[in-house]
């Protein structure tokens, strides 16, 4: 049987949560028995159901691509990669970008094994070749393994693609900040100052 403290524990696992906030939400959901109802049965859905856009690797739900792959209005020949769905969502949101997505699940980091095979190169790959691509924004964050990510695609779009043009978003992002957190300006203009390679 389950306990109290054992929601506490599952809740205190998510992402910036600690463990009072977790006691909170917790208790929050058991005096209101409508909220914990709706919220069972949306994440139910969204566990049956989420699986990834096939072009980009975004999370969807029911559609066979996500918004963006399948929209007629967005610039078919640039392509933007992310490390993060976060990242492509505030890219997003400063309104400056209409191109499309490649999110890469992670970075390279050979401290924590995350080698090139583990992230979504090889479809990376597998989309430049199918696809007429002019332009590739690589916008990897501005720490030290975004670097190594940007650095180890640079080599490899330019040694395979020698067609295609890179840029890197630009510095507008302090070293080691992260996309998710920086503010809209910020974000416009760094995308807006992109440097060509």
């Amino acid at each position: 049987m389950y306990k109290i403290e054992d929601l506490v524990t599952i809740l205190s696992r998510l992402p910036g949560l600690g463990k009072k906030t977790a006691s909170k939400l917790a208790y929050f959901f058991i005096k209101n028995k409508e909220y914990s109802g709706d919220f069972i049965k949306i994440l139910s859905y969204i566990k049956e159901n989420s699986r990834f856009c096939p072009d980009c690797g975004c999370i969807i739900l029911s559609e066979d691509k996500c918004s963006i792959c399948s929209s007629e209005s967005r610039k078919k020949q640039i392509l933007c990669i992310v490390e993060e769905q976060k990242d492509m969502i505030a890219i997003e949101d400063t309104g400056v970008y209409s191109g499309l997505y490649h999110i890469l699940s992670g970075t390279i980091n050979p401290l924590e094994h995350r080698t090139p095979e583990k992230l979504r190169i090889k479809e990376l790959i597998s989309r430049l070749q199918k696809e007429n691509f002019e332009e590739i924004l690589i916008a990897t964050n501005p720490t030290i393994e975004g670097d190594a990510t940007f650095l180890y695609l640079q080599n490899l779009i330019k040694t395979t693609f020698s067609n295609i043009k890179i840029s890197r978003i630009a510095t507008g992002l302090p070293m080691g900040g992260v996309l998710e957190y920086a503010d809209k300006y910020t974000l416009s203009r760094a995308i807006e100052q992109k440097q060509y390679i």
